[in-house]
């Protein structure tokens, strides 16, 4: 079932949660997982190897398969269903990805987004100053499409009255997480620059 961890010591490991396992699937000892990943081709491609909160235990995957939108997975070790009942409500955690290769690859993850402050880029189509502060990250939606950033405007916009002739106030704006958006971001300096379209940001 799992293995005992010997390679190095867990708490060296950042591990990120990837699943919380399930009911058992079928006599072979696959199980039915809940994802808080959403990069499940990669973490259950064969050979993966999933560790549980104290990064003491191993649960390497053998094969994963999909069936209406649910993903099915089978761990070396785990051979029947008795096995598989018996491991129903582990939680398993992968390992960070290297900071340097995904600042290469530009991918990010949600968490290393919120909290940066949002500045406008050099040469903005808007023709206002560069670094002019728009606002703080707050969260990273998951969209269709793309993922959204939601900012938190440093001074909330009056964009209208409603139907009580009361002011309409914008506090955040959601913006669209593609480069020709958000062109640049330093995780070290923590912001990230914005060259929005306009009308995409209320005030700007």
């Amino acid at each position: 079932m799992a293995q005992q961890n010997m390679s190095d010591d867990p708490q060296q490991r950042e591990l990120l949660r990837v699943c919380r396992i399930g009911r058992a699937q079928g006599l072979k000892g696959e199980v039915t997982v809940r994802l808080f990943t959403d990069d499940p081709e990669y973490r259950f491609s064969p050979d993966s190897v999933l560790y549980t909160k104290d990064g003491e235990e191993e649960y390497v995957v053998e094969w994963s398969r999909t069936f209406k939108d649910r993903w099915i997975i089978k761990f070396f070790d785990v051979d029947d269903r008795d096995a598989s009942e018996a491991i129903n409500g582990v939680e398993l955690y992968g390992e960070a990805d290297d900071p340097e290769e995904m600042l290469e690859a530009d991918e990010w993850y949600s968490k290393d987004l919120i909290g940066l402050e949002a500045r406008l880029a050099e040469g903005n189509g808007l023709g206002l100053p560069a670094d002019q502060v728009v606002g703080k990250v707050v969260d990273v939606i998951d969209g269709p499409a793309q993922s959204l950033l939601k900012i938190r405007l440093s001074e909330p916009v009056v964009t209208g009255t409603n139907s009580s002739g009361e002011e309409v106030v914008e506090k955040t704006a959601l913006v669209p997480f593609v480069g020709a958006i958000v062109p640049d971001i330093d995780l070290n300096e923590q912001y990230l620059t914005l060259d929005p379209p306009g009308g995409l940001i209320p005030g700007l």
